[in-house]
Parts: C-alpha cells; sequence; structure tokens
C-alpha cells in the first residue's frame, strides 16, 4: 500500500494535467462550464502556450478551416460532427468564438482546452469580437457575470484574447484572417511586427484586420461599420502578388450559404454559425483544404432544437452583420 500511494503521489506532473484537461474537454462537451479556479489555470496555460505563436501563424493542410462561431456550442458540436473531432481532424478557427450565442462560455472554454491539449491541432485567431469593449455589449460580459457570479472568468478570458495570432498562413499561399486587409499593410512581415498583446485598438492595422469587409468596388473605402476600410478586387490581387499568395480566407460576415467566393475566387468568407443568433435561417459551412490545398466546402444546419439546453433570455441587441 505505501509503494502504491508513493507511486501514484510520483505521477510525471504532464500525464496529471493531462488527465485534468481530458475531465474538463470532456465536460465542456457536455456544455457544462468548469470551475472558476480551473478556468483560471486553464487560461494561464494558454496564454503560455499562444505566446510562443507568431502574429502569422504557420499552419500545415490538410486543414479545416472554420469561421465565425459566436457562442452557439450545440452549432459548434453539429460542426465536429460533419468535420470530426479534434486531434483527429487538424482545425484552424477564425475568431469571433463569443458573444450572441447563449453559450460563450463552454464555446470558448472547449476551444481553448482543446488548444492546450493538442497544440499542433487546433488554430485560434483573433476576431474583433474577441475584445473586451465588445464582449461589455454583446452577451459574453454578462453570461460569465451570470454563470460564475463575478467578472474574473470574462478577465482571465480576455486576457488570452490578448495572446490570440491574428492571421494564419496554410503552405505559403493563404492567408487567413478574421475580417480583411488594411491600407497600412502591405507585407506580411508588417503583420508580423504588430504588437498584438493589446485590446484591439479603435483604428490601425491590427482593428483593420479584424474589421475590414471585400466589396465589388476598386481600391478603399470607408466602412460602414465605423472600424476598418472596405476594400476591393485590386487590393487582394496587389497584396496577393507582393506576397506570393493564392487565396484569402476570411470570415467575419455572414453568408446564408455558408460561403462565399469573391474576385475570381481569390478571396473566400466562410462562416460557421447556422440559423445566426437563431433567427437569421442561414446555413453554415467549414472549409477542408487537403494536402493539395485543393478547397472542399461542407455545409450543416443549426442542430436540432430538441438537442439543445436554452434557456429564455433577453433580447440579443442588434448589430451590424
Amino acid at each position: 500500500l505505501k509503494c502504491n500511494h508513493v507511486a501514484w503521489s510520483c505521477a510525471p506532473r504532464s500525464s496529471m494535467a493531462e488527465a485534468d484537461l481530458d475531465r474538463q474537454i470532456e465536460q465542456l462537451r457536455r456544455c457544462e462550464f468548469i470551475k472558476e479556479s480551473e478556468v483560471k489555470v486553464l487560461c494561464a496555460r494558454a496564454r503560455e502556450l499562444l505566446m510562443e505563436e507568431s502574429n502569422v501563424q504557420q499552419v500545415a493542410a490538410p486543414v479545416t478551416i472554420c469561421g465565425d462561431i459566436h457562442g452557439q456550442f450545440y452549432d459548434l458540436m453539429e460542426l465536429f460532427k460533419v468535420g470530426g473531432l479534434c486531434p483527429d481532424t487538424n482545425y484552424l478557427f477564425m475568431g469571433d468564438f463569443v458573444d450572441r450565442g447563449f453559450f460563450s462560455v463552454e464555446t470558448f472554454l472547449l476551444l481553448v482546452a482543446l488548444k492546450v491539449r493538442y497544440p499542433d491541432r487546433i488554430t485560434l485567431i483573433r476576431g474583433n469580437h474577441e475584445s473586451r469593449q465588445i464582449t461589455q455589449v454583446y452577451g459574453f460580459y454578462d453570461e460569465c457575470l451570470r454563470k460564475y457570479g463575478s467578472v474574473n472568468v470574462w478577465r482571465y478570458c480576455t486576457e488570452v484574447f490578448d495572446c490570440l495570432s491574428l492571421a494564419a498562413l496554410i503552405g505559403e499561399k493563404t492567408l487567413c484572417v478574421h475580417g480583411g486587409l488594411s491600407p497600412s499593410i502591405n507585407t506580411l512581415d508588417e503583420i508580423r511586427c504588430i504588437d498584438r498583446k493589446q485590446e484591439v485598438p479603435h483604428d490601425g492595422a491590427m482593428c483593420d484586420l479584424m474589421w475590414s469587409d471585400p466589396e465589388d468596388i476598386e481600391g478603399w473605402a470607408l466602412s460602414p461599420r465605423g472600424a476598418g476600410y472596405l476594400f476591393g478586387g485590386d487590393i487582394v490581387e496587389q497584396f496577393h502578388h507582393l506576397n506570393g499568395l493564392d487565396t484569402m480566407a476570411r470570415a467575419h460576415q455572414l453568408v446564408m450559404e455558408g460561403y462565399k467566393y469573391m474576385f475570381n475566387k481569390a478571396l473566400v468568407t466562410v462562416w460557421s454559425a447556422p440559423n445566426y443568433c437563431y433567427r437569421c435561417g442561414n446555413v453554415a459551412a467549414i472549409l477542408k483544404l487537403d494536402g493539395s490545398m485543393e478547397h472542399n466546402f461542407t455545409s450543416f444546419e443549426a442542430a436540432p432544437a430538441s438537442g439543445r439546453d436554452v434557456a429564455v433570455r433577453r433580447p440579443i441587441p442588434d448589430y451590424f452583420l
């Protein structure tokens, strides 16, 4: 008995930590939020891991690219059903994990736990909703307060937001960002030089990467969102030429079919929140790039109402899509 006790107490820290993570992942998969003390440790580990990654994180194909999730936990489970579970599938999520949906806490913490457990099999980049200011308006702050009784969990999560990469580069040919391009950025190296460990600024290069949108125009125009810019196909062509790219994948805009090509397929928008805000009626999609960088889309619908645990909530505030 004594030897068994010693052997147990001397178990490697890494294996014990992995066992804790596996338990937390299974708990979060059931849409059960974990203890505040566990969130604190998980977020600390995530920050340490994420700060080792580049502003433009290199990702190997094959990889499955996902757009906005927005706290729609049960629809994230549908995504994993059609795309495969992590770590079996290599995933890249392009931000906007939180706000609007009823389960931002469980959604974000599950993705963070998967990142810590399988760091080479899931990449998370920052969206415009990974922001202190935005989450205080569109739901995540209130959800943390309601579920945990304090703002501590919101604070731990927003500290993780500051560490998320700004972009990802797949096979040197496909750039992934949440929003789009910036008139302040001509090269990938300029993205790599941004000091990302901060709240999303109101303007400038970092802001534009998360807020800008493509539009059928020439050059640049002011965005009706009040942040970022509208950019045309000529801007995308110039950026691709300067940086040796073929394609840009981005999220940020609701598209009813789940994905939309623009500019002769030089840019694709991927949207992964079906029936957005539980009322828009759209389908969602994920984009798999295979080893030869071919595009394969899989569409999916919202999880059936019978499988959801949705209590009555206050109405979600309207917000430009």
